[in-house]
């Protein structure tokens, strides 16, 4: 079992620093990194990619907000609507941020008249390393506390009560998913193989994560994230499929 360890914000004189949102930035500049060196192999232009991050930053944090809002406590913010730009409060939603950032990025890409898929899949595989760092931070914050379980990586959380910490598996999903893709670059492969593995992998994962959390909102038995994770999985065979298909002709 693991230790509670606590770790929210850093002080520095009157500035206050949020942990889990330093994290998450660490992870998006090492992500970045790691997406640059696939873009350069290829022989692609690092500048378009780095311009279609800064786009990514801000359709990622809209887009996650929006999800959050919309899915998860539309009662509460329909009736406190203030709240809803109140992002400093927390409530961001990965899947809102994920499909703001495939229609933002699609929309770039078109218009700097460049292959959108070889640029998509460049991001793809930067992206679990993004997710290994950021998800270090939920894990400091705890805020997404599991079901009890005597787990040997469950944490002993302050009520007394071990539990499963999904902060911290889904840092170890980014960072084995990061492994692979390492291991698969080391041959060339058909460009959209990252996303196809990325859809699927963590489609699956995420789904078997969300049926342990503790509290969370429920549609039919199932989250949000669950049911946008079978999509996930469903979209990442269509491309799996369209791929095989265009390879083949």
């Amino acid at each position: 079992m693991l230790p509670y360890i606590e770790w929210t914000t850093i002080q520095a004189g009157s500035l206050t620093v949020h942990v889990w949102g330093l994290f998450v930035a660490l992870g998006y500049l090492l992500g970045s990194h790691v997406s640059t060196k696939i873009v350069k192999q290829r022989g692609d232009d690092p500048k378009i990619l780095w311009d279609l991050l800064g786009w990514l930053v801000i359709a990622g944090l809209i887009g996650g907000r929006i999800g959050h809002v919309l899915l998860y406590e539309p009662w509460y913010f329909f009736s406190h609507p203030s709240e809803i730009l109140a992002i400093w409060h927390g409530g961001l939603s990965i899947f809102g941020g994920f499909i703001a950032c495939v229609f933002v990025g699609a929309w770039f890409l078109h218009q700097r008249r460049v292959n959108v898929l070889r640029y998509a899949d460049a991001i793809v595989f930067g992206l679990p390393f993004g997710l290994w760092i950021g998800r270090i931070g939920c894990f400091l914050i705890h805020d997404h506390p599991g079901i009890e379980s005597d787990f040997y990586l469950a944490v002993t959380f302050p009520d007394g009560v071990t539990r499963h910490d999904l902060g911290l598996y889904l840092s170890l999903n980014g960072l084995l998913m990061g492994l692979v893709f390492l291991w698969l670059a080391r041959k060339k492969r058909p460009i959209g193989t990252y996303i196809t593995v990325f859809l699927i992998w963590y489609g699956i994962v995420r789904f078997g994560l969300d049926a342990l959390r503790l509290d969370d909102v429920r549609y039919y038995t199932l989250t949000p994230a669950q049911y946008l994770s079978l999509a996930l999985v469903a979209f990442g065979a269509f491309v799996a499929i369209h791929l095989r298909n265009q390879h083949h002709n």
